[in-house]
């Protein structure tokens, strides 16, 4: 289970730049490639966090789906990882679902 892991470094980016305000929540984007169970994530956030500075922050996270474009111009969603467009059968560019992007952080007013 790779969310732990991955809410351990994501309560750390979130720390430092909230730089000791309080945190409300956390909205990320978390792409299709990236394999999170956004479900787990939010478990292993909320382990994490307990008993620190983030206790309490909330994590919003915003899916991507996997898009691609392929040569010919056919832009799709792909619901596996067969990077070949299903229209032509050429090979695709991933144009989205890569991400894992902190987008913002709400934290209380000084």
């Amino acid at each position: 289970m790779h969310e732990v892991a991955l809410s351990t470094q994501l309560a750390r980016a979130v720390s430092r730049a909230a730089k000791g305000a309080k945190v409300y929540s956390v909205r990320m984007q978390i792409g299709a490639l990236r394999q999170v169970v956004p479900e787990t994530l939010e478990y292993a956030w909320g382990f994490v966090i307990k008993d620190t500075e983030l206790a309490g922050a909330t994590l919003d996270i915003h899916w991507v789906p996997l898009s691609v474009t392929c040569p010919n111009g056919h832009e799709t969603q792909l619901d596996d990882l067969d990077f070949t467009c299903p229209e032509c059968g050429q090979p695709a560019e991933v144009t989205a679902g890569n991400e894992f992007t902190i987008l913002d952080i709400e934290v209380a007013r000084s």
